[in-house]
Parts: C-alpha cells; sequence; structure tokens
C-alpha cells in the first residue's frame, strides 16, 4: 500500500531501500538488514509503505509493529510476522514444515499446546531461524522481505531473536528492513541491531545499511504545505508552519490538516495562529481535542490505548462500559477526528497519539480498565498468559485470585520458553502480596523460571525461599538441588557443596537425601581445589560400591564414584563396572536422562567422561550422540547443545580423529558464544580445541585460542575439561617457553597429587614435566616418568601404559628405549588412540632408525589429521636417508 501522502526529502533513504530490495530480487538474491532510525513523527511508518509498495511485485511481504502497552507480550512481534504465513497451511503441513522443531518452537508462535520439557530460550530461537528459513526456500520465486516498525517497542523475546536472526541474513534470500527511535531502544537496552557486523564475518554476503531520517528542510515544508493547501500559499505562512513543527513530518501534517478544518488562508496574516493550532496536535493539546469530542468517545479511545494493538471494537467497548452501537458511533467521531483509523480492529493513526491518550487516562482508570481488559480476556478463554499483560499493571491489593493468575501465566509463559515474561509475573505475584505460607513456593517458582538466563538472581530467590516457612521437604531439596546447580554455574562451587551439605544435615533419610548428599559428592569433586580429597574419595567408596543402581539415587552415587576413580587412575575395569550400574541397558535414557529434570544432565555427562578416559570411546560418543538428540529434540540448544558437540568433540580427539574433533570443538564454541561469554563450557572446549591443535602442529591456532577465551589463569571455581593447566602447560612448551611451562606443570601436580588424582591421561603433568625437565635434570625426569608409569600400570588400559612406556623410553638406554617403545606400540595399538599410537610409531622408528616403519607412522599421522606430527616423521624419513 502507497503512503496517503508524498515523502520530501527523503530521496537517500529511498535509494538505500532500492538497493537492498534489487539485490535481493537480483540473480544472487543477497539478503540484508536495512535499518531507519529517527524521532517520533519524523515518517518511518510512511517510508516503511513506500518500500512496502516498492518491493510488493517482486517480493513476499511479511511486516509487523511493536507496540508501547504491548512490549511485555512475549512473542508478540515474531507472532505478527509469521502467523500470516502459516495460516495458509494445514495443521500436517505446518507440522512437516518445523520439522522437528515443531515441539518447541510451534507453542511459542501459538500454534501448538506445550509438551515436554520447559523448552531452553535458545532453542526456540533456532526453531524460528529453521521456520523462517524453510519459508523463505518455498518462496525461491520471490524473495522474502521482513518489515518491522516500531522496533524499540518490540517485545524482549522478539528482540533477541531478530538480534541473532540478523546475524545470518546473508545466508538467506531474505531482507529485513526495520524502523525504531534510537532514544527509546537505547533506554530499553535492548540494541538488538548494533554492533552485529562482527558476527556476519567477512564473507561478503549480506549487507547492513543504516540510516538516519532528519527533519524536513524549510524547502520541503513549504513543498508539503502547497501541495495540501494549494500553490498561493505564502513564504511567511510556509516559515512559520515549518518553525511550529521544527520540520516534524507528522506534526506538519496534522498542522495542515487543522488549518484545512478551520479554512484559514495560508497567509502571513494567518501565521499568528499556527502555533495554537499545532498545539492540539500533540501532548495535551491533543488531549484537548480529544475531550471535545464528548465523554463517550473520549472513554472509548482510553479503551482503545489500554488495548493497545489489534483494538477489538466489541472488547474496547466492554472496557468503556458501551453497546455495541455507542462504540460504532465512537469509532466513526473518532475516525474522522483522525485519531483512529481502520475498522476492526482499529489501530490508532500514529503511536505518538496512542501515547498520548494513554498517559491522559486517570492512574486509578488505567488501572481499572487494565483489570478488566484482564477479566473480560480470561472469560473469553483466551488464557492467563495472554491476560498477564494487563495483571501486570493492576496496582497490589492483597488480591490471592490475582496471585494464583500471574503464577498460572508464569507457568504458561516458561512453557513456550519465555522466562523473562515468567520472571516479570512472578515478581508482580510477590507485590500482591501472596500470603505469608505461599511466600516461599513464589520464590522458589521465581528461582527455577530464572535458573537459565540469571544463576545469580536464582541463587537470591532460592535462599530466600529457604530462609522461610512454606517449602514442604520435597521442595526444599529441590530448591537445594537447584541453588546448589546455579551456584555451580556462577562459580561458585564451594558455596553450592556447603549447601547442600547443610541441608543434607536436616532432612530424614530417604530419597531427598541421597539426592543431596549425590549433589554434594558431585559438586565437592567438580572443584578446581579441595581441602581433603582423598577423605571425599573413601566416603564416596563406602557409600557407592555396594549399590546396584536400582533407582536414580543409586545410579547417580554409582556415577559420582566411578568419575572420582577415573580421575583417581583406580583399576579401569573396576570403574567401567561402576559405569554400567550407573546406566540401564547401556543408556541413561530411562534412567538418569540428558534432559532430566530432577538430577540434571551433569551425571550421564560424567558417564560419558570416565568411558571416554578408560577407553571406552564407543560407549562414550554413542552417549554424547545421544545428548545431542535428546538436547536437539528438547530444544536445549544453548549451553547444553554446546556442551554435547564439545563432548563428542572430546571422544574425536580421544581417537586420534584431530580434524573432526576440531569440528565439533569449533561449533561448541560458537554455540556457547551465542548464549554468553565465561561460560564453564568455553573453558572446557577451549581446553579441549587448544589440545587438538596441539596434536595437529598448529601451536599459533592454539595460542590464538588461548588468547581469545582468556585461557589461563585465574581458572575458574571447577575443573576443566581436561586438567586446564595440564593443557596450558603443554602449550607453553610447545611455544618454546620452557621456564614458564615448567612453572604450570608443577602447579599443576601440586593441585592434583594431594587429591590423589593420578589419571596420567586426564592430567598429563607428570610426563610433559618429565619432557620438559629432561635436559636440565634428568634424575627428577626419571623419576616423574617412573612414577607416572607406575599409576598408568594400576590404572591399566592400553592408552595410559602407552603413553607412560613412550615417556619412560626417554630415560632408558637405547636398546631398553626400543623395547619401551615396541611396547608402547603393542599396546596403543589395542587402544581406540590413533593419534598416540601414531607417536609412539614415530619415536619407534626414530629409534631404530627404520624407514619403512617411519612411512607407516606418517601415513598414520595423516589419517589422524596430525600435520606437525607427519612432518616429523618426514624430516626423520629424510635424515636416515642422507645417512645412508
Amino acid at each position: 500500500m502507497k503512503p496517503s501522502r508524498p515523502l520530501y526529502e527523503r530521496e537517500p533513504e529511498l535509494a538505500a531501500a532500492a538497493r537492498a530490495v534489487d539485490d535481493l530480487c537480483g540473480a544472487q538474491a543477497v539478503g540484508g538488514l536495512l535499518v531507519f532510525s529517527g524521532e517520533a513523527g519524523l515518517g518511518k511508518t510512511a517510508l516503511l509503505a513506500e518500500i512496502r509498495a516498492m518491493a510488493a511485485d517482486r517480493c513476499t511481504v511479511w511486516s509487523a509493529r511493536g507496540g508501547e502497552t504491548v512490549t511485555s507480550v512475549p512473542f508478540h512481534v515474531v507472532r505478527q510476522l509469521l502467523q500470516p504465513a502459516l495460516d495458509r497451511f494445514p495443521p500436517d503441513e505446518t507440522r512437516a514444515l518445523f520439522g522437528d522443531w515443531y515441539d518447541t518452537t510451534a507453542p511459542a508462535l501459538g500454534l501448538a499446546e506445550p509438551s515436554g520439557p520447559q523448552p531452553d530460550p535458545q532453542g526456540v530461537r533456532d526453531g524460528l531461524d529453521f521456520v523462517v528459513a524453510r519459508l523463505a526456500s518455498r518462496l525461491s520465486h520471490r524473495p522474502l522481505l521482513l518489515m518491522v516498525d516500531d522496533a524499540h517497542w518490540a517485545d524482549g523475546e522478539s528482540l533477541t531473536w531478530l538480534a541473532s536472526f540478523t546475524a545470518r541474513l546473508g545466508e538467506l534470500p531474505l531482507l529485513v528492513v526495520q524502523a525504531h527511535r534510537p532514544q527509546e531502544l537505547a533506554e530499553r537496552n535492548a540494541s538488538y541491531v548494533a554492533d552485529r557486523d562482527a558476527e556476519r564475518g567477512s564473507d561478503g554476503q549480506g549487507t547492513t545499511t543504516r540510516v538516519a531520517l532528519r527533519a524536513l528542510t524549510p524547502d520541503a515544508t513549504a513543498e508539503l504545505v502547497r501541495a495540501a493547501l494549494g500553490e498561493h500559499a505564502d513564504d511567511p505562512f510556509c516559515r512559520e508552519v515549518w518553525a511550529v513543527t521544527g520540520g516534524n513530518p507528522y506534526e506538519a501534517v496534522e498542522l495542515v490538516a487543522k488549518v484545512q478544518d478551520q479554512e484559514l488562508a495560508p497567509v502571513e496574516e494567518s501565521a499568528g495562529q499556527l502555533r495554537e493550532l499545532g498545539a492540539s496536535a500533540r501532548g495535551s493539546g491533543l488531549v484537548a481535542r480529544l475531550e471535545r469530542l464528548g465523554t463517550n468517545a473520549n472513554r472509548f479511545a482510553w479503551a482503545a490505548a489500554v488495548l493497545g494493538t489489534d483494538i477489538s471494537q466489541e472488547l474496547a467497548a466492554t472496557l468503556a462500559g458501551m453497546s455495541s452501537a455507542e462504540a460504532a458511533d465512537c469509532t466513526a467521531r473518532l475516525r474522522d477526528a483522525r485519531i483512529v483509523s481502520g475498522f476492526d480492529p482499529l489501530e490508532f493513526v500514529h503511536p505518538l497519539i496512542a501515547t498520548a491518550v494513554y498517559r491522559s487516562i486517570p492512574p486509578a482508570t488505567r488501572t481499572a480498565m487494565h483489570g478488566r481488559a484482564a477479566w473480560a480476556i480470561t472469560r473469553a478463554g483466551l488464557g492467563a498468559a495472554a491476560a498477564s499483560r494487563h495483571l501486570l499493571e493492576v496496582h497490589p491489593d492483597d488480591d490471592q485470585e490475582l496471585v494464583a493468575q500471574l503464577r498460572e501465566a508464569a507457568g504458561q509463559h516458561l512453557a513456550v520458553g519465555a522466562p523473562e515474561a515468567a520472571r516479570r509475573c512472578l515478581e508482580r505475584a510477590l507485590e500482591e502480596p501472596p500470603r505469608p505460607k505461599d511466600r516461599a513456593v513464589l520464590l522458589y517458582e521465581l528461582g527455577c523460571a530464572t535458573l537459565l538466563s540469571s544463576p545469580p538472581t536464582t541463587v537470591q530467590h532460592l535462599r530466600a525461599a529457604l530462609d522461610m516457612p512454606g517449602l514442604d521437604d520435597g521442595l526444599r531439596v529441590d530448591a537445594t538441588f537447584r541453588l546448589a546447580a546455579a551456584l555451580a554455574h556462577n562459580n561458585q562451587l564451594k558455596d553450592a557443596a556447603i549447601s547442600l551439605a547443610a541441608e543434607a544435615a536436616r532432612t530424614a533419610p530417604g530419597p531427598g537425601l541421597m539426592r543431596l548428599q549425590a549433589a554434594h559428592f558431585m559438586w565437592e569433586g567438580m572443584q578446581a581445589t579441595e581441602d581433603d580429597g582423598p577423605a571425599r574419595s573413601r566416603r564416596l567408596t563406602r557409600n557407592a560400591d555396594h549399590l546396584k543402581g536400582r533407582d536414580n539415587a543409586e545410579r547417580a552415587l554409582l556415577t559420582l564414584r566411578a568419575f572420582d576413580a577415573m580421575l583417581r587412575g583406580e583399576n579401569a575395569q573396576l570403574i567401567v563396572d561402576l559405569c554400567e550400574r550407573a546406566l540401564i541397558d547401556g543408556s541413561p535414557a530411562r534412567g538418569l536422562g540428558w534432559t532430566d529434570s530432577e538430577w540434571g544432565f551433569e551425571l550421564p555427562t560424567m558417564v560419558g567422561i570416565t568411558y571416554a578416559f578408560t577407553d571406552q570411546l564407543d560407549r562414550a560418543e554413542s552417549l554424547f550422540g545421544e545428548a545431542v538428540r535428546a538436547f536437539e529434540i528438547s530444544g536445549w540448544s544453548g549451553a547444553h547443545l554446546a556442551f554435547a558437540h564439545t563432548l563428542l568433540g572430546m571422544v574425536h580427539r580421544r581417537r586420534g580423529r584431530l580434524a573432526e574433533a576440531e569440528g565439533f570443538l569449533r561449533e561448541g564454541l560458537r554455540l556457547a558464544d551465542r548464549v554468553g561469554s565465561g561460560l564453564p563450557v568455553h573453558w572446557d572446549a577451549a581446553c579441549l580445541l587448544i589440545d587438538t591443535l596441539l596434536a595437529r602442529g598448529r601451536v599459533a591456532e592454539a595460542r590464538k585460542i588461548a588468547d581469545r577465551y582468556h585461557f589461563g589463569p585465574p581458572y575458574p571455581s571447577a575443573m576443566v575439561l581436561p586438567d586446564g593447566p595440564c593443557v596450558r602447560g603443554r602449550l607453553l612448551l610447545a611455544e618454546g617457553r620452557k621456564e614458564e611451562a615448567i612453572a604450570e606443570l608443577e602447579a599443576a601436580g601440586a593441585a592434583l597429587e594431594p587429591r590423589e588424582r593420578h589419571n596420567g591421561i586426564w592430567a598429563p603433568w607428570a610426563g610433559d614435566l618429565a619432557r620438559a625437565l629432561a635436559d636440565n635434570d634428568p634424575g627428577r625426569a626419571a623419576h616423574l616418568a617412573a612414577r607416572a608409569r607406575v599409576h598408568a600400570e594400576r590404572f591399566g588400559t592400553d592408552t595410559a601404559i602407552g603413553e607412560a612406556l613412550r615417556c619412560v623410553s626417554l630415560f632408558a638406554p637405547p636398546e631398553e628405549a626400543e623395547q619401551l617403545l615396541a611396547d608402547a606400540v603393542r599396546h596403543l595399538e589395542k587402544s581406540s588412540s590413533a593419534y598416540e599410537h601414531a607417536l609412539a610409531r614415530v619415536d619407534y622408528g626414530v629409534a631404530i632408525g627404520s624407514h619403512r616403519e617411519l612411512a607407516r607412522a606418517q601415513k598414520q599421522a595423516m589419517a589422524c589429521g596430525a600435520e606437525g606430527l607427519a612432518a616429523r616423521a618426514q624430516q626423520a624419513r629424510a635424515s636416515i636417508r642422507s645417512a645412508e
């Protein structure tokens, strides 16, 4: 639809739009982002209307608009954009369009009832990406144009999705055009288009264009006046219109319309009346104009302003307390006065008018109308979530029914992946206030609502809930368990363990106590430092070794025992037996599941990691592949999915599939980067990626990752996968910074030895330190290597023994070294650790001077993706040739 009036001095803006549409509709179909910013009244909406008309015959256009009174409605803008398009498909086609994302994302769009576990907001956003991409691909003959007006008033969920979605526009034949007021967007702290260019990459795909609209010049204002009033409008009159309106197009159009209404001659003698007429177009002047239309029209306008967008005449009449006939009469009068437009639904002619009308409503009346709107929406069967935006505006009045409605709305918001909306409802419910006996439960619910988005807020609410009466024993256990998880995710593992111990001391024997004890063992053991690790290990052994895995509490303790035994380097067969008892039919699916809301994903993760470091790599890969599928199905595509990719990267690293490992680990970091920074998964993924790059011989790339993710002291309070200081020591050694490497590795050993953590594959400090000391302190180096061998043989995996023998060979006489390396090759050949096997073969080939053995080692190193090791084998082969 074309704008109702010409656009003045918007040639640069229209030219930018034309270029963007041409790029979109060209042979290459280059998408992008076009942003118009400007203060209220500068013509952003009219400009978007012109762009819509420009693209109508070439593109499929979907549009949406934010609203000042609906910023608290989750996915409001997204639904406006997508629902009209999706409504064209029958239900079965819609489900097929969503694919695996249906259960996660369709509820957010109001297309399905929520089912399954609470979705991760990132998963909902990923599902939206998928659906829009599928829709865009179905429109291959007509590229897609998305238009968002008044983006400064878009709801937070839509803003966050648009922020991530616009970062990948170059991948799609899709153009996003949005308009916003810069100040309002900044005040909401939701500048979702700012600083996104870095995320687009440098591949040249996609463009971002930002245009700031300016007020009209006196000449353009004069052109606007004469177009409406005639060429006889003189210069002084036109100049005064510009002075009164400041060149604001909306105000100029309204002022000219009032000149026409008053039949005022557009000449210098009339110019003195323009300021009074201009005042009636905004603020108190507009309100006074509205009041002159009569009480009914005024009240109907108030009702429309409370409803905000998509204004139903019937609902507005209900709020205003009038009949349908009276509402129709009021609508006609408001249209004639250029306050509203449309029929049913109605909309305000301009957001400035909507704002002025809404703010003119007496506070008590406004509150009452919001309450009545909530009642009407609930009575219509639209649900508590739909009514919640009005409930939020009602003044606290000790209304327990309102508390119940807000709690119900919070549950509905959580079920569609809108935890911030749930938080607002629960915080408002606290203000009502709830009955004393309900306050603790409400705080518990609030803590659960913020667990994914803000661990510090969760800690605050759950601690408050536990400090007051009202939680039954089951909720106390669950609140403490979740509190500990939030503390751990907030890098406060010691506090997590203390909280669990305190609650366990007051909990009666039974499943609840076992759950607390298991969590206590877990967060104690996951700490990077510990007062008495061996004592904890002994307690865990006494509590777990006799268990059969009959329920989740027993399986949790068996899991923790196996993980601890793996770190300590106990007999690997014993450890595998513990893992088998912790699983049902070899899978956590019917026991400690990946999306289990009671126990969390950490426990099945620990089983898989334990398998990975006991040479049970097939089992580990199967478990972590199941994790990826479970997280994707449940829409947990934030930190959970990032961690699952990281774990699969770890398995590939252990297998010696270094290129595959690098791919999974980089994807893990990419997924984690979308969620935040400095998360536990960042440490794990960066640590494993550095280790993998070092194995590939790419030391400079490893350093870049270390610097980018600040990998080094101070380390987090949780242990890193694998041991962080050991990997950093290996990096320093590869860079030739031997003294720093020795200090780092010695510190690693000093932290691990008192805890009796002797697994040299998880924490290879002893072997690397022995190599670093070989030249300057061979005696100490040999002693370290010999002790590492003892621990490896106690552990008993072929990888551990082979690696230990390879290290010991450095300090043995030549003939003994050859035999040690031959044994290392034999052990590692039986393992799944192809990279370590290639390392041993290279060392063995060098020791015996075998061109054939080195050729075999070089081929194996290349198969692993270890280019640096392959080059070393090639150099050794060349040396043998030259010696011959």
